[in-house]
C-alpha cells in the first residue's frame, strides 16, 4: 500500500527528467506517457529538418518504441534528453541507409557525422545548426537561391540552371561561392552541419 501511494505521489510531482526516467525503468506507463508529451513535437520538428517528410512522425515514433523496449537499461543519471535526440538521428542514418545504395564517401561521412553527434550535447548541436541556417540566410541573394535549391529541393546543377536561366558554369560559380563563404565563417564542420541541416551528404 505504501508503494502505491509512494508511486501515486511521485507521478504527481515529477519535475525533473531524471524522476521521469526512473519511474519508466519501473515500466511505469504513465511516466513514459508524460516523456512523450514532453519530447515528441521537438523531436518531429527536428526529424522533419532532417527527413524532410512526412516520415519523420514515423521515425520520432520508433525511437520512443525503441526506448520503452530496452527501458530497463535506462540510467537515470543521463541526459534524457540528448539520447532521444541522438536517436532520432540514428534512426535517420539507418533510413538513409536502408532507402539508399551509399556510396563509400557517403558511408564515410555519415560516420563522421555520427561521431559529431556523439560528441555534442543536444544544447550544442542546435546552436550549431541555428548558426548554420543564419549563415545561409546572409549569403548573397543569387548564391543563396542557387544553394537552397540544390540542397533542399536537391535539384542537380542543370536542373538549376535550367529553372533560373542561367548558365551551368554560373550555378557552379555560386554553389562553389556559397561553399567559401560558408566553411570561412564555419571551419570544418561545414559539411556535418550541412547535412544536419538539410540532410543530404553531398
Amino acid at each position: 500500500m505504501f508503494e502505491c501511494f509512494f508511486i501515486f505521489f511521485l507521478m504527481n510531482n515529477l519535475t525533473t527528467d531524471t524522476e521521469l526516467v526512473e519511474m519508466i525503468v519501473l515500466s511505469n506507463e504513465k511516466a513514459f506517457t508524460l516523456l512523450i508529451e514532453k519530447y515528441y513535437q521537438s523531436l518531429c520538428v527536428y526529424a522533419y529538418k532532417l527527413i524532410g517528410n512526412e516520415e519523420a512522425q514515423d521515425l520520432v515514433q520508433n525511437v520512443f518504441m525503441k526506448i520503452w523496449i530496452k527501458r530497463l537499461k535506462l540510467n537515470p543519471e543521463a541526459n534524457i534528453k540528448n539520447l532521444l535526440y541522438k536517436s532520432v538521428f540514428n534512426e535517420f542514418v539507418d533510413t538513409y541507409r536502408k532507402n539508399k545504395k551509399l556510396e563509400p564517401l557517403e558511408y564515410q561521412c555519415l560516420k563522421v557525422i555520427n561521431a559529431y553527434v556523439e560528441t555534442n550535447s543536444q544544447e550544442d548541436l542546435e546552436l550549431a545548426i541555428n548558426l548554420m541556417q543564419r549563415e545561409i540566410d546572409n549569403l548573397p541573394n543569387k548564391s543563396k537561391e542557387v544553394f537552397i535549391l540544390s540542397k533542399r529541393q536537391g535539384l542537380t546543377n542543370q536542373e538549376i540552371a535550367d529553372y533560373l536561366n542561367i548558365s551551368l558554369k554560373t550555378v557552379e560559380a555560386h554553389i562553389s561561392k556559397s561553399y567559401s563563404i560558408l566553411k570561412k565563417r564555419l571551419g570544418e564542420n561545414t559539411n556535418i552541419l550541412l547535412f544536419l541541416v538539410f540532410g543530404r551528404v553531398n
